[in-house]
């Protein structure tokens, strides 16, 4: 039987203690067939639209890659492969001619 990651870190580590599940990891209990608001982390993009794994979306200006001389273009398409629950750097995304990195949601459009 396969169990669903955890909803708080996304760890797949994840056991079942009688009803609830349990992260070894953060430490997180939930019941599976209780659905908390809570959980669901909602990021929007900078037009408003709620933003979600596999996404494609497009960056709305140019965007310095820190650390390096590189610079994301207007218009350069990304793939969302993770919405995280963080204060910037929502976005775990696959960026054309780039590669992985993180992006603030405040920065992309749904394509």
């Amino acid at each position: 039987m396969s169990l669903p990651p955890c909803p708080k870190c996304n760890s797949e580590y994840v056991y079942q203690d009688q009803s609830n599940l349990v992260c070894p990891e953060c430490a997180y209990e939930w019941n599976p067939n209780e659905v908390n608001e809570d959980d669901v982390i909602s990021v929007k993009d900078a037009n408003g639209a709620l933003l979600a794994d596999g996404d494609k979306v497009t960056v709305i200006k140019d965007l310095k890659i820190k650390g390096s001389s590189q610079v994301i273009k207007i218009g350069t398409k990304a793939l969302v492969r993770r919405v995280l629950d963080k204060k910037d750097h929502e976005l775990d995304c696959k960026v054309d001619g780039v590669g992985e990195m993180m992006v603030t949601a405040k920065f992309v459009k749904k394509a």
